[in-house]
């Protein structure tokens, strides 16, 4: 009835990372794979790989990966290196520094903005918490 085959990262096996609906992580959260979060993280997110944020999803701090697709909700600065998308009725709420950005109609962004050449993007993010810590 069950396959007793061991699944291997070469066999195709998933290395996604999901915290579910009803999940809360208090702390911060680091990963060599893709995160999707429907749960509430109250700590930094970092990934060398693909962050989603999922419609039912909240974060209160930071989130730091390679790319990034948001459609929940993010209390803290988000630094992308390649593309920052933020879907549907997301709502963020500090700076952003992406390499790309895509922003639909209907999301809900406040804070400063930074695209382009990563050199700049980390410049921004540096002076942010620079001035808060002061």
């Amino acid at each position: 009835m069950f396959n007793k085959e061991k699944i291997t990262p070469e066999r195709g096996a998933s290395s996604a990372t999901l915290v579910s609906a009803g999940t809360i992580v208090n702390g911060d959260l680091v990963s060599d794979n893709d995160l999707r979060i429907d749960g509430t993280i109250n700590g930094n997110v970092s990934s060398s790989a693909k962050i989603v944020v999922g419609p039912n999803g909240y974060v209160e701090g930071n989130i730091d990966g390679q790319q990034a697709d948001i459609t929940g909700r993010v209390v803290g600065n988000i630094q992308v290196k390649d593309l920052l998308q933020l879907r549907g009725t997301c709502q963020v709420q500090g700076n952003i520094a992406a390499g790309k950005l895509q922003v639909e109609p209907t999301a809900t962004f406040n804070g400063q903005c930074r695209t382009g050449s990563e050199e700049g993007a980390v410049k921004l993010i540096r002076h942010e918490l620079e001035t808060a810590e002061s």
